[in-house]
């Protein structure tokens, strides 16, 4: 071996490890327990090649609605508020709870009625906003869950622990967690895809990260692949100029070759990682101008989900992609649509947020229903925590603002093996406290891996030592919420 190449490898803890074996005979078991987890994660953790019961759903559509919505201006009606415009809220409600620095220091929290207009709609009579007359259309094909309640009060916090279960950055994501556990259905696309939009109620909105959607721990072939609205979808997909598609099957050939001979002789798992993401990449090539190009869909289609999908990288646009993902086997697929976030302004912002989801989301649902595979496919909409009912700033009859508020939200699902047309707990008359089934993050995701035929108990993975899981040590299944 070259002097230089043989003094880098005992460098290593691997390279260690694996010459103190033959000394002290620990070897084996060090590697298994530091060497990120993977010697050990292949027997001790649920396999990746199904589910451990008959599922009722095959993929999951996730609408993150980030910012937080408030749920006043959305599906909590509290028409009573109406009678204590302006008046304190009763130090009672809060109980010492803990409120974020933006309002801490405020000498009074006047409350703010829900501005806009509320009426019940279908069968199941479910009150729903003016503001989403698309949904209250469907809300029979609705999950509603009105006590969702978190441990975070700011937003990057609270929105990793949605999306990893825990508020500390380095887990996976819940789409990696499915990509793990269940496999791919698709050879040509990932199993776990990504689109962003921004909302109109905003010019700006919360950050987001790529580990949100990212594989932590576990190894990286099953983190989230992002597609772009501009230019290529996936970034690097198109060939460089003077490069065809002969050459880069001769330059992918050769890659993986030498990537090959570098895993036999170390042992690392993400270089067949990287194998596979060179040749997904290359697939990908034909299988996602295909997806993208949405001029074989009808014209009743594309009015379905309204004017704005005509535009790539808006809400509407995504919610068409997404279904067309489904279509082609993809097990994960995530929207985030960023200016949910209004600690003031709230009323003529929060329409034209909800103006930007209402009916995309809407044309989602009945879309995946008319073809017969809105019961396979399990539809989860909701930010990371709700809205304050006393007003953040000023406070008008004709607007206001909303702080952060993790005590209780509402979120719905659709599809999937969740409950149509029922609703699931109740707030306080101030919507700032749970009165009756409360569901924590935790017990929402357990009951969510169930609906995918996944015991959140089982799915675990071993890392420096510890089982992990999405769940951490926690959860517990909703099953009012369940078919």
């Amino acid at each position: 071996m070259h002097a230089d190449l043989e003094h880098g490898l005992s460098t290593t803890r691997r390279h260690f490890f694996s010459h103190a074996a033959a000394g002290v005979g620990i070897g084996t078991a060090a590697l298994s327990m530091l060497l990120d987890g993977r010697a050990g994660a292949a027997q001790d953790s649920a396999t990746s090649t199904g589910p451990h019961f008959a599922p009722r759903a095959k993929r999951v559509i996730y609408l993150c609605q980030s910012g937080g919505p408030s749920q006043f201006e959305t599906f909590d009606y509290k028409p009573a508020l109406k009678d204590l415009f302006d008046k304190d809220v009763p130090k009672s409600v809060f109980g010492g709870q803990r409120l974020t620095g933006m309002t801490s220091g405020q000498k009074r929290f006047p409350v703010a009625p829900g501005y806009y207009k509320f009426q019940q709609h279908g069968e199941s009579g479910t009150w729903v906003s003016e503001l989403l007359p698309h949904l209250a259309e469907i809300v029979d094909d609705l999950c509603l869950i009105k006590t969702v309640h978190t441990e975070a009060i700011n937003h990057d916090p609270a929105i990793t622990f949605f999306q990893t279960g825990s508020q500390q950055p380095g887990r996976p994501s819940f789409g990696a967690w499915i990509s793990y556990g269940l496999g791919s259905e698709c050879q040509n696309l990932p199993a776990f895809v990504v689109m962003n939009s921004m909302g109109t109620g905003r010019p700006v909105g919360q950050p987001l990260y790529a580990r949100l959607w990212g594989s932590g721990f576990l190894p990286s072939s099953y983190q989230g692949v992002q597609f772009r609205s501009v230019g290529d979808p996936v970034m690097y997909l198109s060939n460089p100029p003077g490069l065809d598609d002969k050459g880069r099957r001769e330059l992918l050939d050769g890659l993986s070759q030498l990537n090959s001979l570098e895993q036999q002789r170390t042992g690392d798992p993400e270089i067949t990682a990287r194998i596979a993401a060179f040749e997904m990449a290359y697939r990908m090539q034909s299988s996602v101008p295909e997806l993208i190009d949405i001029s074989g869909e009808t014209k009743q289609t594309l009015d379905m989900y309204g004017d704005d999908v005509a535009r790539p990288g808006t809400y509407a646009r995504n919610c068409l992609l997404a279904r067309r993902l489904a279509e082609r086997g993809v097990r994960f697929i995530q929207l985030y649509h960023r200016g949910w976030d209004q600690h003031g302004n709230l009323v003529p912002e929060v329409a034209r947020q909800c103006k930007d989801v209402d009916q995309p989301t809407a044309a989602l649902i009945k879309d995946l229903k008319r073809r017969g595979m809105l019961d396979e496919t399990l539809i989860i909409w909701g930010g990371e925590f709700g809205r304050t009912v006393y007003s953040q700033g000023t406070l008008t009859a004709k607007n206001y603002g909303r702080d952060h508020h993790p005590r209780c939200f509402t979120m719905f699902l659709a599809g999937g093996g969740s409950k149509a047309g029922y609703t699931h707990g109740a707030t306080d008359d101030f919507s700032y406290n749970i009165a009756e089934s409360p569901v924590h993050v935790h017990d929402l995701n357990a009951t969510l891996l169930h609906c995918l035929g996944i015991d959140h108990e089982r799915l675990t993975y071993r890392f420096q030592g510890r089982d992990y899981r999405l769940t951490d040590i926690h959860g517990e299944l909703v099953r009012e919420i369940l078919a």
